[in-house]
């Protein structure tokens, strides 16, 4: 069955969209092998995300989506990592209370909710739902311009709420928030 039907499963269409995401992949890791290995994990993803999908939408923006927010999670990973073939730096680190991530939260939620509904509804849109300046733009009826200035404001109102630095990102996800947290104690995560 077709998608105009409306009646087909959406992981049928996968595999014609295999060719794009392999060349977006490549694009991104400038890597074939990579990129094979960011598009499997990107399958991965959507197949067992399928749920997720709103039928009737555009599967490949969706797939794209999935495998650039995989491509850049996989990169800040990395960019974490720190060579310690000695143990030396291990031995400076200490594993977080369980309750850290809860505190982070709540501050994070306190935060949020201290800024202006323009500001937290760019959040949600440009932040949160991975949407682009201009289609946030067009959902809320405002200039591209407008939606890019609110955005860095909002980022930079939330980071001085939650008492982050400068460059600290504040949409980083979990790590984000437990770092705002940490900051404030002076002690330094793994």
């Amino acid at each position: 069955m077709n998608s105009a039907t409306g009646a087909s499963d959406p992981r049928e269409e996968i595999l014609i969209h295999l060719p794009a995401l392999r060349a977006f992949a490549i694009s991104l890791t400038r890597n074939p092998s990579q990129a094979d290995d960011l598009v499997q994990d990107t399958i991965v993803k959507a197949w067992s995300n399928i749920d997720k999908f709103a039928v009737g939408t555009d599967l490949r923006a969706w797939l794209f989506t999935i495998l650039r927010n995989t491509f850049f999670s996989d990169r800040r990973k990395k960019k974490r990592e720190v060579a310690d073939p000695d143990g030396l730096h291990a031995q400076t680190l200490f594993d977080k209370p369980h309750h850290d991530g809860r505190l982070a939260f709540a501050d994070f939620t306190r935060a949020f909710y201290e800024l202006s509904d323009e500001h937290r509804e760019v959040l949600i849109l440009v932040g949160a739902n991975g949407y682009s300046c201009e289609e946030a733009a067009e959902m809320m009826g405002v200039a591209v311009g407008t939606v890019k200035s609110r955005t860095s404001r909002a980022r930079n109102r939330l980071a001085q709420l939650l008492g982050m630095e400068a460059g600290e990102d504040v949409l980083a996800g979990d790590s984000g928030a437990t770092l705002a947290v940490l900051s404030r104690s002076g002690t330094q995560a793994a």
